[in-house]
């Protein structure tokens, strides 16, 4: 598993509840009287809008299973959304809500029957069970104890690892933690005077983060655990260079060979990390792009890697990462900073928050992309299944760009 560095009380199960159709980090209840008006958005590649939160969105996980899409506010409340329920015009979700606080982070289990949370007032960690009820519902179970408060500066961020053996969590300063599930501090990582400005956990157990303006690097830390499953060390595997300022985020396909970063020099590069670097190998840049970005900046990969999306301020533009080229550009998407950018693990769709809406887009670029790639592999292709697979692929992703647009007309 590897960690990267770039520079610069409890919850309750509700019923099912059914709703239709500059980033800053919330560190206290906004009042009712204070709750912004709605920001209206519309375009033809918005598949849904979720709006069941009743104040700013701060973070979107997707379960590994696909079903689930969790989200957290400044409204005391987590949402759990079906994603099945996207294309329909009634949105289900399950309320769970966070009493005398509220949660600025969340990340679900990597069997998606659990979920943890950052908890703005604690700052501390809380970890959920769900359990699934015969009617579909779900019971939230938090655990006997909160993690205990470790963190001296702000938490950037926080993530589990894929194979559930760690939890990571990262502040502004220098520090950033690996936990066992159980809420004991496995290593103490320290960024050596380089503050950190994002962390996450790769899809294969890694933990990268960037460091504040005064470098452009990247570092990537592995986190080692023995036969039987019990804690090693945290060791160093690899650094992203190549950046002429300071990296603002990052993000990994699915199967954590392919990783992007969006940098304040104007540039997004794609990089292949599968690579050796035990045997001192270094990751090969892919591609470099251009883009135009303000901070707040985020970037996520599709987990296909096809293509990308980048978040400036609050509007999204989408590259594919074939060519570089611009694919889509959405402008004020939120009334408020962009505050998270996913894609489902699908790659169907791209998913964004900033204030009370969740925006779900039809990830068109990357069904483009598809047709083009396979279109280039048929050529060359010379057995009969193997064309008869590519035609099959193109064919499906034709048709969902083709009722796509056929709805939106």
């Amino acid at each position: 598993f590897f960690l990267l560095f770039f520079l610069d009380q409890k919850v309750n199960g509700e019923t099912i509840s059914k709703t239709s159709g500059p980033r800053k980090q919330k560190h206290h209840q906004r009042s009712r009287k204070d709750k912004p008006q709605q920001h209206d958005f519309s375009h033809p590649l918005l598949a849904a809008a979720l709006k069941g939160h009743s104040g700013s969105v701060t973070c979107l996980d997707f379960s590994s299973n696909g079903k689930y899409l969790v989200s957290c506010a400044d409204d005391r409340t987590v949402r759990i959304w079906s994603t099945k329920d996207f294309l329909e015009r009634e949105h289900r979700c399950i309320r769970a809500n966070v009493e005398l606080d509220h949660a600025t982070l969340v990340r679900f289990s990597p069997d998606s029957r659990a979920f943890i949370i950052w908890l703005a007032n604690e700052e501390t960690i809380r970890v959920f069970k769900m359990t699934k009820k015969e009617d579909g519902n779900f019971t939230f179970t938090a655990a006997p104890e909160d993690f205990p408060k470790k963190h001296k500066a702000p938490i950037i961020n926080i993530g589990i690892a894929e194979t559930g053996k760690f939890i990571m969590t990262a502040s502004s300063d220098t520090t950033i933690l690996i936990w066992d599930l159980k809420g004991e501090v496995l290593a103490n990582i320290n960024t050596n005077q380089m503050n950190n400005a994002f962390a996450a956990v790769s899809p294969c157990g890694s933990t990268y983060t960037p460091t504040k303006c005064t470098t452009s690097d990247v570092k990537v830390w592995e986190v080692c655990f023995g036969k039987g499953g019990d804690f090693r060390e945290v060791t160093r595997a690899f650094e992203l260079k190549g950046h002429t300022a300071g990296v603002y985020s990052f993000s990994f396909s699915n199967d954590s060979r392919r990783m992007v970063t969006v940098s304040k020099d104007g540039t997004w590069k794609l990089w292949d990390t599968d690579v050796e670097y035990k045997k001192q190998q270094d990751p090969y840049l892919l591609f470099t792009g251009k883009c135009e970005v303000k901070e707040p900046c985020r970037i996520a990969l599709s987990p296909d890697a096809r293509v990308l999306a980048i978040s400036s301020c609050t509007s999204i533009t989408v590259y594919n990462t074939r060519m570089g080229e611009k694919e889509e550009h959405f402008v004020n998407v939120h009334g408020e900073y962009i505050t998270d950018l996913v894609f489902d693990i699908n790659s169907r769709y791209l998913v964004s928050c900033g204030d009370r809406a969740i925006r779900v887009f039809h990830n068109t670029a990357g069904y483009r992309a598809i047709v083009e790639e396979m279109n280039g592999m048929l050529k060359k292709a010379t057995n009969e299944a193997t064309r008869e697979r590519l035609h099959q692929q193109i064919k499906d992703a034709q048709n969902a760009l083709d009722s796509i647009y056929a709805k939106k007309n």
